[in-house]
């Protein structure tokens, strides 16, 4: 009698990165649970003043951006308002973050670029975005999230460590973890991943010691050296 060929194991529907699909829509869904209307830690009242704080963002700390900008906001929330101060004037509001000199250039510069080319709004494309001075695809992306509403996923350092070091999203640079990201997220938590993902990498998936024993998605994450105790 004839045996029957043995049943091949079913495999497991997994997303690009890796992830089983099932783990993927979990690991959201407890992020969603744990904060589930996430904003970004910049301080901004409208696309332009986003747009600034992101540019003034690169290499320094939220927090340090919260404190220049304050003033700064007060005094020029607007393209037209911006465009009219010194350079001098820019430079001594935001002295305090780093690289501040070239990048109170920028600022003065996007904010003429707006007003001529742009009719003094912040455009909605990305080609446009990036061909502003100081922003690249990662500022780019936080506006066009943020302002209005684009499934983007912008990645930052905290992004970056987070798609690596749980293996949702392994990339050797920004773009290729974006890349994996966009291919792995859910549809339905497109719209919130980069600001779960950075306030994860932010306060829980830390550099230098994860607060694992922290961790809502400790037990879906592959990182290998976990730490026993938040």
């Amino acid at each position: 009698m004839m045996k029957k060929p043995a049943t091949a194991p079913k495999k497991r529907s997994k997303a690009r990165g890796g992830f089983p699909s099932a783990d993927v829509v979990q690991f959201f869904q407890r992020l969603a649970a744990a904060n589930p209307h996430p904003k970004s830690d910049l301080e901004y009242s409208n696309p332009f003043t986003l747009l600034v704080a992101v540019v003034l963002s690169a290499q320094a700390t939220d927090a340090g951006v919260n404190k220049a900008t304050r003033s700064l906001f007060a005094l020029a929330g607007t393209p037209a308002a911006m465009a009219a101060l010194p350079l001098q004037t820019i430079e001594d509001h935001i002295k305090t973050i780093g690289l501040f000199r070239g990048k109170a250039k920028n600022v003065l510069a996007l904010s003429h670029i707006l007003l001529e080319q742009h009719n003094g709004e912040v455009p909605r494309t990305r080609e446009a975005l990036e061909a502003l001075p100081g922003v690249g695809r990662k500022t780019a992306n936080v506006v066009l999230n943020i302002a209005f509403g684009e499934p983007t996923i912008a990645v930052d350092t905290h992004v970056f460590r987070v798609g690596n070091r749980t293996g949702l999203a392994p990339g050797k640079d920004p773009l290729a973890v974006e890349e994996a990201l966009l291919r792995a997220v859910p549809p339905e938590f497109l719209q919130h991943a980069h600001h779960w993902l950075i306030l994860h990498g932010r306060y829980t998936c830390v550099a230098r010691k994860p607060l694992c024993g922290d961790c809502a998605i400790a037990d879906l994450c592959r990182f290998p050296d976990k730490t026993p105790n938040g």
